[in-house]
């Protein structure tokens, strides 16, 4: 179980990389899942990630805090909705499609926003 958890998390880690460029993969869940994961399979990785120079403020400062930096939570809501926005006005030939694009940007903002703000 040990190494499927380690491949897990590594894959996990990918996700949560890609999510710092891609609006609609969030990061800081996939970190945590890749902390949790690593946790229970490998100490050595585990402090790797809680110590990496740039990975780590994501896991150490929600796993103290439980809550997203203000500056985070505006930079992420709005990507969402200029890049789901896009899709729904520019790429979606259907209406149902266009209206699934926005629904998925609410409910986005929505889980964004319902974690406490830290300043």
């Amino acid at each position: 179980m040990k190494v499927i958890y380690i491949l897990l998390g590594g894959l996990s880690l990918g996700l949560g990389v890609a999510g710092i460029f891609l609006p609609l993969l969030p990061t800081t869940p996939f970190l945590l899942l890749s902390a949790a994961l690593w946790l229970r399979s490998s100490p050595r990785l585990y402090h790797w990630l809680l110590n990496h120079k740039r990975l780590g403020p994501y896991i150490r400062d929600f796993l103290e805090h439980k809550a997203i930096p203000l500056r985070v939570k505006i930079i992420s809501v709005s990507l969402v909705w200029i890049t789901l926005l896009y899709c729904a006005l520019f790429v979606a030939r259907v209406w149902w499609l266009a209206l699934l694009f926005i629904l998925l940007a609410m409910a986005l903002s929505w889980h964004i926003l319902s974690y406490k703000t830290r300043r």
